[in-house]
C-alpha cells in the first residue's frame, strides 16, 4: 500500500482551515450545479438576474446533488491527508451536475476540455452545455471526468465498486448508493460484495447510503423506515453501520468527517492486519455509512407556499417557471446568492486559493484518477500459445470433443499467467460450463464459512461464482473499466438477465471511442453456453438467444458476435477477444459434446476470414454457381447444415451444393455498415449474387435478414433459426420443432435449387417419413434415433 497512516484524531477533527476549505468548495460545487441547470447567462451574477440569462429548458436533478457534493469534499480532504488512491461512483446518476462541478473545481475539467476555462468565460460554457444540444448529459456520464460509473440505470453502482477493487489492493472505492437505487433488485443483490472480496490482496469498498428522503415523485422505503430495521438490514449484510444526520451547519461537516476517519480507519486496519498475516482469515465486517441529509439541502424550503427542501419537489428542478415568473426568478436569484459566489470566484471568475487548496495533488484528485480511466493502466495479457490447446482433427465432423472445456484448460493457464489481472465471472456454473480447468490453480473466491465438505472454495480464490448475473456481469464490468481482462460465462437464456447491463455498457464503449482521452479498456468478453438448442431437462424457460439479438443493435464499432462451430475455432476466438480492447464480444458455443470440423490451422485461417466454404461438405467444385448454398452460423446448426448436405451428397448426387460456415457473425453486413463486413468481391465468393442461400442460424431468422439488408439480392436469403418453439425433449427434437433439422433443410434444398434433379421427389417423401418417425421414436425410447443421436461423417469422400 502507497497509503500514509494518519492518526485518527487528524482526520476526525476539522482545523479552522480545513472547515473553510470544506464549506468554500461546497458552497462552488452547489453554485456550479445550480448554475448548469438553469443559467445560459450572467454566471457569475455580476448584474442582475433576469429571464433573458435562463435556458429555455430546464433539466437536470437538483435534489441529490448537496449530497454528492459533500461527500466529494470530504473524501477529498481524506486524500489529501493519507494519500488514499479512491475512485467516486456516484449511484445517483442524475447528480451529474456535483460531479461535473466537482471536476472543474480540481481543475480536471479544464485540462481535458480546454475551452472550459477557469475563468467566467469557461464557466458560462459549463453552464451551457450542460442538458443542452451539442453538450453533455445529466448523468455522471462517460464524459465526466473521474467516471466509471454513469448511474443512468440505476442498481448497479456497488457491483462496479467491487469489481472496480478486485486485485486492485491500493484503491478505495466511495459508492454511494441512492436510497431510491436501493429499491432496485440488482442493488439489493449487491450487498453481498463483501462475501467476496479478500482485503489481503483487494482494495476496499465503502457504501455510503445517501438517504435524502424520496424518489422522483414519493417516498423512498428504505428513509421511511425505521433506523433500527436500516441499521439491522445492513448488519445482516456484513456491514458495520455508521450513521450522519442532519442539515445544521458547520455541525454537519464536523460529524461526517468524524464518520469518514472511522470508516478509513477501520478498513485500514482490516488491511493492514491481513497483509501482515494477523488475519485470521474470517470475513471482516467492513465498515458502511449511512447519511441522512435533506433532498435539495441548501435550496428553496418553500415554493408558492408548499414545502421542497426534503421533499420529493426538490429531486429535479425545484423552481420551473423561472423564465415567465419574476417571483420564481426572484426566488432563483436569492437562491444563487446565498452561496456568496464573490467570496468563491475571483475577478477573471477563477476558483479562489481556498477552494484550489481543497483539492488534492495531481491523480489523487477523484477527477483525474487513472483507476477511472482504466486504459492507462491496463497490461496486456501474458496469454499462452491457444494453438497448444488444439483438439487433433484427422478428420471433419468424425469426432466429438467437449469445446469449453478446452477453453477451460487455456483460462487455468491464463489464470497462473496473470495472477492480478484476470478473472472469470461465473453464475455458479463453471463446471456445469465445463470450465472447471481453472479450479486446477484457483479456487471460487469466498470469505464465508467453509466446510470440509466444500470443494474449491476459499478466501484465496479468484474465480468469481454468485448467483446472480447482475453481480458477475456487473463485477467485471468494474474490473474492465479499471484495467483489467477477464470473462463471464453464462447460460444462454439467463444472459438476458443483465441484457440491459450489457446495452448499456456498449453505449458508454460507444461514448468512450469519440473522447480522445479515454484511454481503450479490456473488452467486455461474454461466453454463452448451454445454449437453447441443448438444453434438454430444463425445457422452454432455459431456451432463448436474445442476447444475440440485443448485441447486434449496438453500434458496429463496438459489437461482437463469434459462433464457433468447434473446439479448435474456440479457441481462436477466445485468444482474439482476450486480446482485443473496448469491444463486447459475445462467444456463444454449446458445452456438450459436439463434432469437430477443423484443424488448428484450418480453425486459425477461418476465423481469420470470419466465414468460408468448407468443401469437404458439399459437392461445389468451384468452376461454376452451385445449385444451392446451405450456410449456418452456430454449433448445433452447423451439424445438421453438414448432415443436410450428406445427404444430399449420398441421395442427389447430381445437385451442387455448397456449405458455407460462419463464425463471425458481423462479416455478413456490408463494410459500410460494420467494420468486421467482408467485402463485396468475397461476399460473392461465398454466396453469389443469385443462388439461393438456405442460413440455418443459431439464433433468431430476423437477426440474419438484418445483417444482409444491401446485398446482392437480400430476399434470395431463406433463414432457419430459433422460432421459440421449446420444452424438454431430445437435442434433434429442438432441431425438428424449429424447422432447422437436416431433413427440414434438404427439403428447403430441393424447394429452392436452381434445378431439380431425378430422384429430388423421393428425397423429399423420405425426409417427411423421417421426421414421422423421429416423432414416434422418440415419445417411445426417450432419446433420439441412433442414426440421429450418433451420426457423424464416415464417407469415404468426406475428406479434406
Amino acid at each position: 500500500m502507497t497509503v500514509v497512516v494518519s492518526e485518527p484524531r487528524a482526520l476526525a477533527e476539522l482545523d479552522d482551515r480545513d472547515l473553510a476549505r470544506l464549506d468554500a468548495w461546497w458552497r462552488a460545487a452547489n453554485y456550479l450545479t445550480i448554475g448548469q441547470i438553469y443559467l445560459r447567462g450572467n454566471p457569475l451574477l455580476r448584474e442582475p438576474l433576469n429571464a433573458e440569462h435562463i435556458k429555455p429548458r430546464l433539466l437536470g436533478h437538483w435534489g441529490t446533488s448537496p449530497g454528492l457534493s459533500l461527500i466529494y469534499a470530504h473524501v477529498s480532504r481524506l486524500i489529501r491527508h493519507t494519500g488514499q488512491q479512491a475512485v467516486y461512483l456516484a449511484g445517483p446518476g442524475h447528480g451529474g451536475p456535483a460531479l461535473v462541478a466537482a471536476g472543474y473545481l480540481e481543475g480536471t475539467y479544464s485540462d481535458i476540455y480546454p475551452k472550459v476555462s477557469q475563468d467566467e468565460a469557461g464557466m458560462l460554457r459549463l453552464f451551457r452545455q450542460f442538458s443542452s444540444p451539442g453538450g453533455i448529459p445529466s448523468h455522471v456520464s462517460v464524459t465526466t471526468p473521474g467516471s466509471i460509473h454513469e448511474g443512468g440505470e440505476l442498481g448497479y453502482v456497488l457491483v462496479h465498486a467491487f469489481g472496480a477493487v478486485m486485485d486492485n489492493p491500493d484503491l478505495l472505492a466511495i459508492a454511494v448508493v441512492g436510497d431510491g437505487e436501493a429499491e432496485t433488485g440488482p442493488l439489493e443483490g449487491s450487498w453481498k460484495g463483501v462475501s467476496f472480496l479478500n482485503p489481503a490482496r483487494d482494495g476496499a469498498v465503502l457504501p455510503i447510503l445517501h438517504l435524502n428522503g424520496a424518489k422522483i415523485s414519493g417516498p423512498a422505503v428504505l428513509a421511511r423506515k425505521n433506523p433500527n430495521e436500516v441499521r439491522d438490514l445492513l448488519r445482516g449484510h456484513g456491514y458495520d453501520v455508521i450513521e450522519v444526520e442532519g442539515d445544521d451547519l458547520p455541525g454537519m461537516h464536523h460529524r461526517f468527517a468524524a464518520a469518514l476517519a472511522l470508516a478509513w480507519n477501520r478498513i485500514r486496519e482490516i488491511q493492514t492486519a491481513a497483509r501482515a498475516d494477523e488475519w485470521d482469515g474470517s470475513r471482516p465486517t467492513w465498515p458502511l455509512i449511512v447519511l441522512r441529509s435533506p433532498k435539495g439541502w441548501t435550496g428553496p424550503d418553500e415554493v408558492d407556499g408548499v414545502t421542497v427542501t426534503g421533499t420529493w419537489r426538490s429531486h429535479q428542478v425545484p423552481l420551473s417557471g423561472v423564465r415567465d415568473n419574476p417571483e420564481h426568478l426572484a426566488l432563483l436569484e436569492r437562491w444563487l446568492r446565498s452561496y456568496r459566489p464573490e467570496e468563491l470566484f475571483d475577478a477573471d471568475g477563477a476558483p479562489i486559493a481556498l477552494i484550489r487548496e481543497q483539492a488534492p495533488e495531481g491523480d489523487l484528485r477523484m477527477s483525474a484518477t487513472p483507476h477511472a480511466n482504466g486504459g492507462l493502466l491496463t497490461r496486456d495479457l501474458d496469454l499462452p500459445d491457444f494453438r497448444e490447446y488444439a483438439v487433433d482433427v484427422p478428420r471433419p465432423a468424425a469426432g466429438r470433443a467437449e469445446s469449453t472445456r478446452k477453453l477451460g484448460e487455456l483460462m487455468r493457464d491464463i489464470y497462473t499467467r496473470n495472477p492480478d489481472n484476470f478473472r472469470l465471472f461465473c453464475p455458479d456454473e463453471t463446471n456445469s460450463n465445463r470450465l472447471g480447468a481453472v479450479f486446477e490453480v484457483s479456487d471460487r473466491a469466498f470469505m464465508e464459512q467453509v466446510t470440509p465438505d466444500d470443494v474449491a472454495i476459499g478466501r484465496d480464490g479468484r474465480v468469481m461464482e454468485v448467483l446472480s448475473e447482475h453481480n458477475c456481469h456487473g463485477w467485471l464490468e468494474g474490473y474492465n473499466l479499471t484495467g483489467r481482462h477477464g470473462m463471464f460465462a453464462t447460460y444462454e437464456a439467463f444472459a438476458m438477465v443483465s441484457a440491459s447491463q450489457t446495452i448499456q455498457h456498449g453505449k458508454w464503449l460507444q461514448e468512450a471511442r469519440h473522447l480522445p482521452w479515454r484511454a481503450k479498456v479490456p473488452s467486455l468478453n461474454i461466453l454463452l453456453t448451454s445454449t437453447a438448442w441443448r438444453n434438454d431437462h430444463n425445457g422452454f424457460s432455459h431456451q432463448g438467444p436474445g442476447l444475440i439479438q440485443n448485441v447486434l443493435t449496438q453500434r458496429g464499432d463496438v459489437a461482437r458476435v463469434y459462433l464457433p462451430p468447434d473446439a479448435n475455432t474456440l479457441l481462436s476466438v477466445a485468444d482474439h477477444c482476450f486480446r482485443s480492447r473496448s469491444y463486447i464480444n459475445v462467444i456463444v458455443i454449446d458445452k456438450q459434446p459436439q463434432l469437430q470440423y477443423l484443424s488448428m490451422a484450418e480453425a486459425v485461417e477461418h476465423c481469420a476470414r470470419g466465414a468460408g466454404i468448407w468443401q469437404w461438405a458439399g459437392t461445389d467444385d468451384d468452376t461454376s454457381d452451385p445449385d444451392i448454398v446451405l450456410a449456418c452460423a452456430g454449433d448445433v446448426v452447423t451439424m445438421e447444415t453438414v448432415a443436410a448436405a450428406q445427404i444430399l451428397k449420398q441421395r442427389l448426387p447430381g445437385l451442387k451444393v455448397r456449405v458455407v460456415n460462419v463464425v463471425d457473425l458481423m462479416t455478413l453486413p456490408r463494410r459500410k455498415d460494420h467494420p468486421h463486413g467482408m467485402s463485396e468481391t468475397l461476399f460473392t465468393e461465398l454466396f453469389t449474387d443469385s443462388v439461393d442461400v438456405i442460413f440455418s442460424f443459431h439464433g433468431y431468422p430476423g437477426a440474419i435478414h438484418q445483417l444482409v439488408h444491401g446485398r446482392p439480392d437480400a430476399d434470395r436469403f431463406r433463414v432457419r433459426g430459433f422460432i421459440e418453439q421449446g420444452t424438454t425433449t431430445t437435442p434433434f427434437d429442438m432441431t425438428v420443432r424449429n424447422r432447422t433439422s437436416r431433413y427440414h433443410l434438404v427439403m428447403d434444398a430441393i424447394n429452392n435449387a436452381g434445378r431439380v434433379p431425378h430422384g429430388a421427389t423421393e428425397l423429399k417423401a423420405w425426409c417427411e417419413a423421417q421426421l414421422a418417425r423421429h416423432e414416434a421414436y422418440i415419445v417411445e425410447h426417450l432419446e433420439d434415433m441412433p442414426e440421429v443421436r450418433d451420426w457423424s461423417v464416415r464417407t469415404s469422400g468426406s475428406n479434406r
